[in-house]
């Protein structure tokens, strides 16, 4: 009886969360290792299912690096890097295409139907308008081209909202369509951000390898679980925000900035950290707020 009473608890304990958070927009990234591990993504699509099914409108934006590595090199082609990004010609164009459109996204997508949640997939190019991303190096000055990678300059919201408005969980990949009619690939961080802005979304939340920002990047138990807009810039300057961690720690100030009420990041590999973070009071990763 004791286990019963529990599972009760649990309930009463997100029934406020779920009451406050119904009818909002959250927009969840995907990606990262977990992606390598069916049983661990099928369990955050479990509770995207969840979500849905109590009143919240997910939104998931997924990435695919390792699937689409893999894929260059049984076609033979090197995957190259600068800064973090991949380096994308007219034929790591194709593979990219074929392996987040074609693969992972109704892979993904099918999961949630299993669970018996609805959802569809949207190619990003559909709906993401992008810029060629131009750089620097930062030594030489030389500028850094990495072919047919974008950044989002416009978002069309119209096709995401017409699922959500029919309880549908759209499913995006960061392709997009640059000025020249060409397919260019983005950064899933930097597409979710923008999709979470252009949607005023209530929540964005990064999923990623880490349990959320730490103190000491050796001591899990130095997690910071909350942090206001004016308390990022000081982190990022005594070195706490740093390598991998500053673009995802920079979307979320972005999106909070443009009226996103609060950003998480927290680890995928934690079983229903999603549904830990949105509907428990201490939560489990890190939240940025305003």
């Amino acid at each position: 009886m004791e286990k019963f009473i529990e599972k009760a608890t649990v309930l009463i304990e997100a029934l406020p969360f779920i009451q406050q958070f119904r009818g909002d927009t959250v927009v969840v990234k995907l990606g990262g290792s977990i992606m390598e591990h069916e049983d661990g993504y099928s369990r955050i699509m479990q509770d995207i299912a969840f979500m849905e099914c109590v009143g919240l409108r997910p939104v998931v934006v997924h990435g695919g690096g390792k699937a689409i590595s893999r894929a260059m090199k049984t076609s033979g082609i090197a995957p190259n890097f600068v800064d973090g990004l991949r380096v994308t010609d007219a034929a790591t164009i194709k593979v990219v295409e074929q392996v987040l459109n074609h693969e992972v996204n109704p892979k993904l997508m099918g999961i949630i139907q299993q669970f018996h949640g609805k959802a569809r997939g949207i190619h990003g190019e559909d709906i993401i308008r992008v810029d060629k991303m131009l750089g620097e190096d930062a030594e030489t000055k030389t500028p850094i081209n990495w072919g047919y990678v974008g950044k989002v300059n416009r978002v069309d919201i119209e096709p995401i909202q017409a699922y959500l408005r029919s309880d549908i969980v759209p499913v995006i990949t960061p392709l997009g369509k640059g000025a020249d009619g060409k397919l260019y690939n983005i950064n899933a961080d930097d597409a979710a951000t923008a999709i979470a802005c252009a949607l005023h979304a209530r929540k964005l939340v990064f999923l990623t390898d880490v349990p959320g920002l730490l103190r000491d990047q050796e001591d899990r138990s130095s997690l910071i679980s909350s942090l206001h807009l004016d308390e990022v810039s000081e982190l990022i300057q005594r070195g706490v925000i740093s390598g991998g961690m500053l673009p995802k720690i920079n979307g979320m100030v972005d999106a909070v900035k443009s009226g996103v009420k609060k950003a998480h990041i927290i680890d995928s590999s934690l079983p229903h950290s999603l549904l830990l973070e949105l509907f428990t009071t201490e939560g489990v990763g890190t939240e940025i707020t305003e």
